[in-house]
């Protein structure tokens, strides 16, 4: 009898077996931020009982699982406020990995200070640059508080607290306040409360299968700079049934006004997928794969999003 090594596992099994085989070790997701992050959260609901392994850089998430270190990572790439996390569609481009599966979470951001400290003490609130620009709203209402970029919502908060700094707070969710032991100044300072995250979980290749049923295709392609090329692209998903649900430029380097395109696309079955990613060499300079997946059922009804 082969028997594998909890290292040796598939993913997927590790997942699906984790409660039959309570011998596997608990699996490793590296997250950019700290414990009590965004991405923290969403790295739970991917996998419950998984040890989450908190990096101060984007970069070394990816480096991690290149080398082995964790499973997999667990990564935000758009906010329905903010936009798009750019650095990390240049980083899936850049790695050889592959999105696995997505979700999406309600974002909730409240400033947390030093117990005992008022709001009208603050005067610098910290916190990461995609959570400042989803609370433009709260720092036009409060002029004498400046905004301040930080590496991470959670650790901004442990920063703050590690301090003990009372004209200092930052902008996090409300479990960093209980990890770290912060008071919870205001509450909901989100511009808006249709306020999402959407969250991708990737490892290294090699990839799974392609689902069966409806389910997301993400590529980065470089277009040739030639007229009608993005049309063409576009009309063989609509011939294949499917639906570009989401559409990203990033510049590339060195070749100004040259474009790398990210494209989210709903496609009915594997067949299709097949079909398109065959396509692909016909209809584009270059392209990668970034994963095969189902999609969040937070989308719902993709196929009516039509562009």
């Amino acid at each position: 009898m082969v028997r594998l090594t909890a290292q040796e596992l598939p993913f997927d099994w590790k997942i699906r077996y984790a409660i039959l085989l309570p011998a596997v070790d608990t699996l490793k997701i590296a997250i950019q931020g700290e414990r009590g992050s965004f991405s923290h959260q969403a790295a739970l609901r991917f996998v419950p009982d998984a040890e989450v392994v908190p990096c101060v850089l984007s970069r070394e998430v990816f480096e991690r699982v290149l080398r082995g270190e964790v499973d997999a990572i667990a990564i935000p790439l758009e906010n329905s406020l903010a936009g798009a996390v750019v650095e990390h569609y240049d980083l899936l481009r850049e790695h050889p990995v592959l999105i696995e599966r997505e979700t999406v979470l309600r974002i909730e951001h409240h400033v947390i200070g030093v117990p005992g400290s008022r709001i009208e003490e603050i005067r610098h609130v910290y916190s990461h640059p995609v959570a400042l620009a989803q609370c433009r709203n709260f720092f036009r209402e409060h002029p004498l508080i400046e905004p301040t970029s930080f590496y991470d919502t959670a650790g901004a908060v442990q920063h703050v607290l590690t301090a003990g700094d009372r004209s200092a707070a930052g902008i996090a969710s409300m479990q960093a306040a209980t990890i770290y032991g912060g008071a919870v100044l205001v509450e909901g300072v989100e511009d808006d409360a249709a306020n999402y995250t959407r969250f991708v979980l990737a490892r290294a290749q090699p990839r799974g299968a392609i689902p069966q049923g409806e389910h997301k295709l993400s590529l980065c392609v470089e277009l040739e700079p030639r007229p009608g090329k993005l049309l063409r692209l576009l009309s063989a998903v609509e011939e294949l049934e499917g639906n570009v649900t989401q559409l990203q430029t990033r510049p590339v380097q060195g070749q100004p006004w040259r474009y790398h395109l990210f494209l989210d696309t709903w496609l009915p079955h594997a067949a299709a997928t097949q079909r398109l990613l065959e396509q692909m060499p016909a209809l584009c300079a270059r392209h990668k794969l970034l994963g095969h997946y189902q999609a969040a059922p937070e989308f719902g009804d993709i196929r009516t999003d039509s562009w």
